[in-house]
């Protein structure tokens, strides 16, 4: 059922309803004002026949009461409202007052008059040599009543038809748009963004045409977004597989080159240093020293290249440990700094490990690109890590030094890459990426991940 139809069968009833309240109360005055009558011309036409009847009586000469009756009433004629019959002392009908005429060609119909009419009042009047009866008559009344209430009645008929009718067409007009907007809602639910709605006339209608369209354009950045994130995920995941290749071939290849060159420069200085004879020997194992300081200096830069590229921990000991050795690393390298790292009692190594390959490299990386910042920038002499997994399973990762800190709303953080870089992997992990900071405030990095990101 459409919302027009319901809204023409609702308009429909109402007007039959207010009609039928309407003919009521008309109905209802029309009975009242019909007995009144009646009943008013039914007094006057008895005090006047008493008057006849004592006027008789007090002459006699006038001859018996029922005779001058009798002319009287012959000469009355008909009486508004009134039927009078005379009757003689036998009981034989002398005289009866005609039917009226007013509005005869008009025929009440049967539901009406007993709706309207009257009770029948009846007076007898005995005389000397008769019986006088005067009974009330509202079918005149009634004739007349029905007349005005009938051309009443065709009048409401032919509003209401015309009401209905300027109704159906002003709410066809206006509930016109409805299709066009359940029309672009459907579009839009079966994935087409790209429909718009046009201005519409009614305020009301047009409001939710702009809602309609600001949606579509949302939901339209938002697949954009989520496009992006896809893809941002995607490129993620290839650099760090090419990170673990080239780990991987650096230590398995260089690392095979360089340890053989250290163990022949080894091989070169024990030889030199068993036959010491002479100032050529000791040159040669003073070379083969240096070959293997210079190997040794390579190795270690390897290995930490290898770090940065791909944590080895990570695969094999899982991020709790591998965290733990990134900050053992940065505190080595700088004794001065302070870094505490916190993981919550929920979040033991097995747990770490359960989260999957995805969360762990890129929380990983956001730890390490925040320890980098608060060592490059911040002038930090304290960093505080932690990590905690909430009731819900969402994962809470809070990174805060004591910093210079800086003025957020005076920075463009899309220009600095390593916040950039951050907030692009914990968009395409679908969680939040907060920054709190103010000048010689320090720096507070909160990072929400949902429990979703590691099914």
């Amino acid at each position: 059922m459409s919302l027009r139809f319901r809204l023409n069968l609702l308009i429909t009833l109402l007007s039959l309803a207010f009609i039928l309240v309407v003919g009521s109360i008309l109905v209802t005055d029309t009975r009242i004002s019909i007995r009144e009558r009646v009943e008013a011309a039914s007094r006057v036409t008895v005090q006047l026949l008493d008057t006849v009847i004592i006027s008789s009586t007090l002459n006699p000469e006038m001859g018996p009461t029922h005779v001058v009756l009798q002319g009287f009433l012959a000469s009355l004629g008909y009486v508004r409202s009134s039927h009078i019959t005379l009757y003689d002392y036998r009981g034989y009908e002398l005289y009866r007052s005609p039917e009226s005429t007013f509005k005869s060609d008009v025929v009440p119909p049967q539901w009406f008059v007993k709706l309207v009419q009257p009770k029948v009042e009846t007076v007898e009047r005995r005389i000397r040599y008769g019986t006088l009866v005067v009974q009330s008559s509202a079918a005149g009344s009634i004739r007349e009543a029905w007349a005005g209430f009938n051309q009443l009645m065709w009048v409401g008929l032919a509003f209401f038809i015309i009401l209905n009718t300027l109704v159906y067409l002003l709410l066809s007009h206006s509930l016109k748009p409805i299709g066009r907007i359940l029309g672009a809602i459907n579009r839009i639910e079966q994935g087409d963004l790209t429909t718009r709605l046009p201005a519409f006339s009614l305020p009301e209608f047009d409001t939710i045409g702009h809602s309609l369209n600001r949606m579509a354009e949302s939901l339209t950045a938002e697949r954009l977004l989520e496009e992006n994130r896809q893809l941002t995920h995607l490129i993620q995941k290839h650099i760090e597989e090419e990170r673990r290749s080239l780990a991987r071939e650096l230590h398995d290849e260089l690392g095979q080159y360089v340890t053989a060159i250290k163990t022949f420069a080894v091989g070169i200085s024990n030889k030199a240093k068993a036959n010491s004879s002479g100032t050529g020997m000791a040159e040669i194992a003073s070379s083969a020293q240096v070959i293997v300081s210079a190997a040794n200096q390579i190795y270690d830069g390897m290995h930490n290249i290898v770090r940065q590229l791909r944590p080895g921990a990570l695969d094999n000991l899982g991020l709790a440990e591998t965290l733990k050795d990134l900050v053992s690393s940065h505190q080595v390298q700088h004794p001065k700094l302070h870094i505490q790292l916190y993981l919550s009692e929920n979040l033991q190594s097995g747990n770490l490990q359960s989260l999957g390959e995805t969360i762990s490299i890129n929380l990983y990386r956001i730890v390490q690109e925040s320890l980098n910042n608060a060592l490059k920038y911040a002038k930090a002499s304290t960093i505080e890590v932690r990590l905690n997994k909430m009731s819900d399973g969402e994962l809470q990762l809070t990174i805060k030094d004591n910093g210079i800190g800086m003025d957020i709303d005076a920075v463009d953080q899309t220009s600095h890459f390593g916040l950039l870089g951050m907030r692009e992997r914990v968009q395409a992990l679908h969680g939040s990426f907060v920054i709190a900071s103010a000048p010689s405030q320090g720096t507070t990095i909160t990072i929400k991940v949902p429990a979703s990101a590691a099914t």
